[in-house]
């Protein structure tokens, strides 16, 4: 199940977290953060064939002992990072992609708001129900 989901801006400053158990929630704050170095490698890896090819999806960061962290950058470079539970091996990388997709959707949703400033905390409640129901569809 994924436990934590978060958006972060082009700056390296978090738009949006969001994580299931809140007690945990400084734990998945360092983990997101910890994250974004090894989102930075793989783009600089992939240079300019991130553009040509148009892959978003980054793939598995890093696993842990309890979790693994995915990846997704936007054409803007905005980050998507979603900690997902390791003892559920029921869900593959495609699942994983079209989360992140649907993730992908709704943040546009919430950038065409005309009220929203680009760059602001992300305070749309369509945007986190969307987020808490792929967080309990996954279960």
């Amino acid at each position: 199940m994924a436990v934590c989901i978060a958006v972060i801006a082009k700056e390296n400053y978090p738009l949006y977290i969001r994580s299931i158990p809140t007690e945990n929630e400084l734990k998945f704050h360092y983990t997101v953060h910890t994250s974004l170095d090894v989102v930075d490698e793989k783009i600089s890896a992939m240079g300019k064939a991130l553009v040509d090819q148009r892959e978003l999806y980054l793939g598995l960061l890093y696993p842990t002992e309890d979790y693994k962290v995915y990846g997704y950058v936007t054409n803007s470079k905005v980050k998507f990072v979603m900690v997902v539970d390791s003892s559920n091996t029921a869900l593959r990388d495609n699942e994983i992609r079209s989360m992140f997709r649907k993730l992908h959707n709704s943040y546009t949703d919430v950038m065409c708001n005309p009220f929203y400033n680009p760059g602001d905390c992300i305070h749309s409640r369509a945007f986190d129900n969307m987020v808490t129901s792929m967080m309990m569809q996954v279960c």
